[in-house]
């Protein structure tokens, strides 16, 4: 029998590790699709703003927004934890070990990606585009308006590469979340990532194999989605 039907057989005789599973599943999902949903909200203002405006310091802002890219992730997790700890400015609301302490890591993750990739959209608009909007009465919102409707595959190209580094992510989950689950099987904190690297420290390498190829599908769900978005681009 091969690993991934093992795997599967391993779900059918055993309900605990399908609820254990679909638990996984729904708290990954759950963590990085309302992280990247914050951060699109405020990442891609911010791209317009930088994009359009002729900001003091603006050639500092993109440095700032592009080593934010490449922060490491267990640094952001200890500053979420230390910002909801006791002895943090959010620690009276309790967050330690939550999955909101992990919508703020993975928000402060993806904002970084979100907004350059949606920047480096904006910007690539072409100027007569802009002009010919300004000509016909638009307001600056019109302006926006339209930059943001040519520049619809970039930003939404930022968009899935945020949630590609959010559910990904590791470090900063762990430290924040606590890769906590139920007596019963329902996972509280514990997303794929976490939950691969317990598992296969623990020697259940067929419930790994299962949330790794559940993770591999949906990376490669984004991939497929964002290598389609260009193609359309392109064609178009």
């Amino acid at each position: 029998m091969t690993p991934g039907l093992a795997s599967l057989a391993l779900l059918a005789e055993f309900p605990f590790e399908s609820v254990y599973v679909r638990s996984i599943i729904f708290v990954s999902l759950y963590v990085s699709v309302i992280a990247v949903v914050l951060s699109t909200l405020v990442s891609v203002p911010i791209a317009l703003v930088v994009g359009f405006t002729d900001l003091p310091g603006k050639r500092l802002i993109k440095s700032i927004i592009n080593t934010g890219m490449g922060f490491p992730s267990v640094v952001v997790g200890l500053l979420v934890l230390f910002a909801v700890s006791n002895q943090g400015p959010l620690g009276p609301l309790e967050l330690v070990f939550t999955k909101e302490a992990m919508i703020m890591s993975q928000f402060v993750l993806a904002t970084p990606a979100i907004t350059a990739v949606s920047l480096a959209a904006v910007t690539s608009v072409e100027e007569n585009v802009r002009d010919a909007a300004r000509s016909l009465g638009g307001t600056r919102l019109d302006v926006a308006l339209v930059v943001i409707k040519e520049a619809r595959y970039g930003i939404a190209t930022a968009i899935l590469a945020g949630f590609g580094r959010a559910i990904s992510e590791v470090g900063s989950v762990l430290i924040v979340g606590g890769n906590i689950a139920g007596s019963e099987g329902v996972s509280k904190t514990r997303t794929l990532t976490t939950a691969i690297q317990l598992e296969a420290r623990q020697g259940r390498y067929e419930t790994a194999m299962v949330l790794g190829g559940v993770l591999v599908a949906i990376v490669l769900l984004v991939n497929a989605i964002v290598v389609r978005l260009g193609d359309d681009r392109v064609m178009g």
